[in-house]
């Protein structure tokens, strides 16, 4: 069994020690996908909601979350940011949330990249519950990473 990097010899939670590590370009791709009514998803695309534009206001979380991750993920590292996109893809009831994170760094920016997914879509959710209790977040998850010792990685369907 592998070693466990975020528990001392005591068994107890730390954080990693990365100054030892080579500062790579690291890239990482997640989704999350918010199935709803498709009369809601209409609303969304036509930016028709009462509470404003849901797409531009869900892009912003998004990036400001990928910015937050060290503080709300306890044993995360602070990481620089030198990228983080949302996109949105619409399907017929429902939309899919894909966001890409960039570093260079001596550690992953996974976390930054499902981070921003995740709070991206609870955005679209806040932003369009009061017409459609029934919205729904699921499949959030990651779709690749590049760079770093444990190598590429591809979501395999």
């Amino acid at each position: 069994m592998p070693e466990l990097t975020h528990l001392d010899e005591h068994g107890q939670a730390r954080m990693v020690d990365v100054s030892g590590k080579a500062a790579t370009r690291r890239v990482a791709r997640a989704q999350a996908v918010v199935g709803m009514a498709p009369q809601t998803l209409s609303l969304i695309r036509d930016n028709a909601l009462g509470k404003g534009d849901a797409l531009a206001v869900a892009r912003v979380a998004g990036i400001l979350a990928a910015k937050r991750v060290d503080e709300l993920i306890p044993l995360c590292h602070t990481l620089p940011l030198w990228d983080v996109d949302v996109e949105f893809t619409f399907g017929e009831d429902r939309l899919t949330i894909t966001t890409t994170a960039v570093t260079v760094a001596p550690t992953g920016i996974e976390m930054e990249a499902l981070t921003a997914a995740t709070v991206a879509a609870l955005t679209i959710y806040d932003m369009a519950k009061a017409v459609d209790k029934r919205i729904e977040i699921g499949e959030i998850h990651l779709l690749s990473k590049t760079g770093g010792k444990s190598g590429d990685f591809t979501w395999e369907t």
